[in-house]
């Protein structure tokens, strides 16, 4: 089929109908699923996702009127390095399989970061159903997740502290309180908003429940969110601001001890859990979780902090984008004392190259230049990599959302 003979606009909350059954069909959500998750029926769900439908930049590809191909852009904001940017949080992509082979979603996919552009998104994540696919058009991973399970015999003892934990609404302000104080602190965090807190609650069952931790002066420092099944505590999500409230929420698990066999949960740090156990032979596995990508090179070092230094440095080098022309060519990166950034295109001849894969990850701060170099993802000089070294925050992105 000729694309000739297809259509691609706006995908209007009219269509949201068709967006969710491409969705369901794409990623084979079942009835079941959307049961266990607490909907009792498809419409409570799609009515649902319309609010976000309506503030989301949703295009696809029609078919007489038919939804065949789709991808959703939701306005966002991340904290990189103590600076908001502007991100476009990228879903809901997805063909019918009668329809793939034809370029339709690479073509969906330009449409979708060149508007990103446009609206000054200059910074692309999402969560990858396919990380191959997803590294060639220019997306590279930047965060982890860490599944640890815990017998109950391994929980921590009881910590003496002063503070204490209460049991709250789930949909309740303090939950939102608690993460809005962790996210404006926390290296690639999420800045969440209405269409955030919607997704992040979307897909949790009825059994959900929180705790939040109040210090001894009863300002709010931490949280968790849990659920019990089947003598398993499962933990979603457990943020703290300080050591005493993780100490605080852990004694919370704790006391569930006679309740349970084993927690199992999810941790979005670098920092292995068992460390901090004083049965440390817990299991932990990791795995690759959110992938991100430049949208707009030179806009995105104008607002990038660089850490400060006592020499201005400089680097020309080919850099090479397998969506975006805009992204393409030799550019002349500037990093000033202060850590402020600023490339431009230039016509020079350079042996210099990275890809905006490699370009993304390295400067969030998920891999190290030198070891980027090392596996042969970088080619330059040694001075230029103990440069990139000097400039880049050593911290590694946290990002437990899902969308």
């Amino acid at each position: 089929m000729s694309n000739k003979e297809l259509e691609m606009k706006e995908i209007g909350v009219d269509y949201l109908d068709q967006y969710n059954q491409l969705l369901k069909y794409v990623f084979q959500v079942t009835e079941s699923e959307l049961t266990q998750s607490g909907w009792e029926e498809e419409e409570d769900f799609i009515r649902a996702k319309a609010p976000n439908l309506e503030k989301a930049d949703a295009i696809g590809w029609f078919d007489k009127g038919n939804l065949i191909s789709q991808v959703i852009v939701y306005p966002m904001k991340v904290r990189i390095f103590n600076h908001t940017f502007n991100m476009g949080g990228l879903t809901g992509v997805g063909t019918y399989p009668e329809y793939t082979g034809n370029g339709l979603m690479h073509e969906l996919l330009f449409k979708a970061l060149s508007r990103m552009r446009e609206k000054k998104q200059f910074i692309s994540y999402l969560y990858p159903y396919s990380i191959p696919y997803y590294r060639r058009k220019g997306w590279e991973i930047v965060s982890d997740k860490i599944t640890y399970e815990i017998k109950d015999y391994q929980l921590p003892k009881n910590d003496s502290i002063l503070g204490k934990v209460r049991r709250v609404d789930p949909k309740g302000e303090e939950i939102k309180t608690v993460y809005n104080k962790f996210s404006n602190v926390t290296h690639g965090a999420l800045i969440r908003d209405d269409i955030s807190w919607n997704e992040y609650w979307l897909w949790e069952n009825e059994d959900i429940m929180t705790a939040v931790y109040y210090n001894e002066k009863d300002k709010l420092e931490g949280y968790l969110v849990y659920w019990i099944s089947d003598e398993i505590f499962y933990i979603k999500e457990m943020i703290f601001l300080n050591e005493n409230a993780r100490k605080g929420l852990w004694n919370f698990v704790s006391a569930h001890f006679s309740m349970i066999k084993k927690v199992i949960g999810n941790t979005y740090t670098d920092e292995p859990l068992s460390f901090l156990f004083e049965d440390a032979d817990i299991k932990e596995s990791i795995s690759p979780y959110f992938m991100a990508r430049i949208v707009d090179f030179e806009k995105f070092i104008e607002e990038f902090p660089f850490k400060k230094d006592n020499v201005d440095k400089e680097w020309i080098f080919k850099l090479e984008d397998p969506l975006l022309s805009w992204n393409e060519g030799v550019f002349h990166l500037y990093i000033s004392k202060e850590g402020k950034g600023k490339a431009r295109l230039v016509s020079e001849k350079t042996k210099d190259k990275i890809d905006i894969q490699t370009m993304t990850t390295m400067l969030l701060g998920y891999k190290r230049p030198d070891y980027l170099y090392r596996i042969g993802r970088i080619e330059c000089s040694m001075k230029t990599i103990n440069d990139l070294e000097d400039s880049i925050e050593k911290q590694v992105p946290y990002f437990s959302d899902y969308f």
